[in-house]
């Protein structure tokens, strides 16, 4: 079970710092504070130990901090620990050193240093260029035009001229990143909410807004950022409409380009984690068994890497992201039981991430937890992952996720033969897709099948089942039906009572069949 940690932005951080962190803040606050400042030391100390905010034991561990002076010295202690991280990280990211150079030539323009602060600006400028920092050279450019038109600096007609003809591109180039970037965004955001097009009408949608945002020149477009956020939109549309061929060809793109720019991996290392976890989820869609492999292989190597390992963010989202492929791996070739021995260190991992895990991320993990034990035949236990997403307050948050946890969930306890509730919770799971808009031809015929089933003797269940089968077997190629397969493996599940045979037995020989047509 994960803990529900504090919200507390102060504890957060303190509990996120390594020792090095700390031990670096108290060097450098016995540096630069004065000895009245010494009691956020106290008070970091004491958060340091608490296991859980309580403000109430904070305070009878600190006789020196009053009540009324508390909030004061938790946003000074805040604020010097901020400052002692950026004061040890300085060199670490890109962006912190552009800022430092930005930041030194502001302090040395208002001194009146305007020469040295034009040099500063000089080499922030070639290297914000180099490594396609546009934002930063567009503040770098606007700091040195304000110098230029306020001071006679004896600079050339032809300086003056560049900086006019760069501040024009730039601005350009900025306009264009945004809108790749909004476009982006906005279709991720729409699958965070809704999952994939549930029909024409998500799916005309969807097409209609791409077409409208996508810019006239996106295929003319050179820069690195400008085709980061294009391969990007195009990787967002592509698994909005279940063309997972598209989704494939563009999360390979966005891959490649990161392997194309080197350097950029260290500048850019969350977009290109992002986009290996992108690439994997297209090969586990179309079962691309081995380049899936391969892919993952790669990741975990990359993983142990210093650029992977410098920074907790990126380190923590490459860890979830891995954990996920895994489990993906043993959803897919039907080695559930022993995908089982993962959950412990996923759960400890969550719990341990749990400052940094998004909430969606959280429900994709319980889904995957519970697809696994659903085919291990542990239906209770796929019960009780399935209630946490059921029972989850963000209502607005992958409704499809939430439809399909309720399918699963009526699935385990027809599984269980618990036909007291079976009617109660067909009605109630189909009253939920159906409002959310969530029901494909595939699930309709599950519900008829399961109400049929009812009235029907052990010894007519089997050609039922063959019925079933061959109703929905034809739809696995349908692109709106193919979410319903993507979700939940209702064919592998029909095949297994058809054929007699555990769900995983029926999914591993699947796999197995793959690899040997490969190798023939």
């Amino acid at each position: 079970m994960m803990s529900n940690r504090s919200t507390d932005s102060l504890f957060q951080l303190i509990k996120s710092l390594h020792k090095a962190e700390k031990r670096h803040f108290k060097l450098y606050i016995k540096r630069s504070s004065a000895k009245e400042d010494l009691k956020i030391v106290e008070l970091f100390d004491a958060l340091d130990k608490l296991a859980e905010y309580d403000e109430r034991i904070l305070l009878k561990k600190l006789p020196s901090i009053q009540k009324p002076q508390l909030n004061n010295i938790k946003t000074h202690l805040y604020k010097q620990v901020l400052a002692s991280l950026r004061d040890l990280k300085s060199t670490d990211t890109l962006e912190l050193q552009l800022s430092e150079q930005l930041d030194n030539a502001r302090i040395l323009y208002n001194k009146g240093l305007k020469h040295q602060a034009l040099k500063i600006l000089e080499r922030a400028r070639e290297i914000a260029k180099a490594n396609g920092k546009f934002n930063y050279l567009a503040q770098v450019i606007s700091l040195e035009k304000k110098i230029e038109t306020l001071h006679i600096t004896r600079s050339i007609q032809e300086k003056t001229e560049k900086l006019t003809q760069e501040a024009l591109e730039i601005s350009g180039h900025i306009d264009r990143v945004t809108r790749l970037s909004n476009l982006a965004l906005r279709l991720y955001g729409w699958y965070t909410k809704h999952g994939h097009a549930r029909n024409e009408k998500d799916e005309a949608g969807i097409r209609q807004f791409f077409k409208e945002q996508l810019p006239e020149d996106a295929f003319q477009l050179t820069d690195f950022y400008e085709r980061l956020y294009l391969y990007q939109s195009y990787t967002w549309y592509a698994f909005i409409r279940q063309d997972f061929l598209m989704y494939y060809r563009y999360a390979q793109k966005w891959v490649d380009l990161f392997d194309e720019n080197e350097v950029m991996k260290k500048v850019e290392l969350g977009h290109y984690i992002k986009g290996m976890h992108n690439l994997l989820n297209a090969h586990f869609d179309l079962r691309n068994y081995q380049l899936f492999e391969k892919v993952l292989e790669e990741f975990e190597a990359f993983s142990h890497t210093p650029i992977a390992l410098q920074h907790d963010n990126f380190r923590i989202h490459t860890s979830i992201y891995i954990n996920s492929a895994r489990l993906n791996w043993h959803l897919m070739t039907g080695t559930f039981k022993e995908g089982l021995k993962m959950v412990d260190r996923v759960l400890t991992n969550l719990d341990e991430y749990a400052l940094y895990v998004d909430p969606h991320r959280i429900v994709v993990f319980n889904y995957k937890l519970a697809t696994l034990y659903f085919g291990s035949g542990d239906y209770n236990t796929s019960i009780d992952f399935l209630q946490k997403i059921i029972n989850d307050t963000s209502a607005d948050l992958r409704i499809d996720l939430q439809s399909y946890a309720r399918l699963m969930h009526m699935l385990a306890h027809y599984e269980l033969g618990n036909d007291e509730i079976i009617e109660s919770l067909i009605k109630s799971v189909y009253r939920f897709m159906a409002k959310m808009k969530n029901l494909t031809v595939v699930e309709e015929e599950m519900f008829r099948f399961i109400r049929h089933s009812f009235g029907v003797s052990p010894r007519k269940m089997k050609p039922e089942l063959e019925k079933f089968l061959h109703k929905i077997k034809h739809l696995e190629k349908d692109r709106f039906e193919t979410r319903a397969f993507a979700y939940l493996d209702i064919i592998s599940w029909v095949e297994s009572k058809v054929y007699e045979k555990p769900m995983a037995e029926i999914i591993n020989e699947k796999y197995r069949k793959s690899r040997k047509r490969k190798y023939m």
